[in-house]
């Protein structure tokens, strides 16, 4: 059985998890009315990976005995002011997300919860990917600046992301 304490920073974790799969969904909303739809598709592929985030972590709970009180999802915001804009937002997002992972593990590890400690561990692995692919964009972004024929590119590479598979 897990502990509360345990339980409700889990809850927590996967309504953040679930928010960030709503907020990366409007952002795919902004670029499509863009037109910009490799980004659009991009954002969409992170939203799936969100989703899968969170039901991982819904079935971990679940498997500890958990019981699982969900909360509201807030709207997402839904305005930007550009591509450079969204980028920052999703890696401002994964930060927390990994802060959050972060004290979640440091929990499970002062509670002596090896086994949610060991759960954790994939996705503090996670997050370092997370966080890196968002740099990699954002890096791109800063060097293209102006360029509309370097952002165009770059929509057509994002498109090119395919599903990843869970692991």
């Amino acid at each position: 059985m897990i502990s509360a304490e345990v339980e409700k920073a889990l809850a927590a974790q996967i309504n953040q998890e679930f928010t960030a799969a709503y907020n990366y969904l409007a952002m795919a909303a902004w670029f499509d009315q863009e037109s910009l739809d490799g980004f659009a598709h991009w954002m969409q592929m992170q939203n799936q990976e969100e989703n899968m985030h969170g039901m991982r972590l819904f079935q971990y709970l679940l498997d500890r005995g958990g019981n699982l009180e969900l909360d509201g999802i807030s709207k997402p915001r839904t305005e930007y002011s550009s591509v450079m804009d969204v980028f920052q937002s999703a890696l401002e997002q994964e930060r927390e997300n990994t802060k959050s992972i972060n004290k979640l593990y440091e929990l499970a590890g002062s509670l002596n919860d090896y086994a949610t400690k060991s759960h954790l561990q994939w996705f503090l692995d996670e997050q370092v990917e997370e966080e890196k692919s968002i740099e990699d964009v954002v890096a791109l972004l800063e060097k293209i600046g102006d360029d509309a024929s370097g952002l165009l590119y770059l929509n057509d590479k994002m498109g090119e992301r395919s599903a990843e598979k869970e692991e």
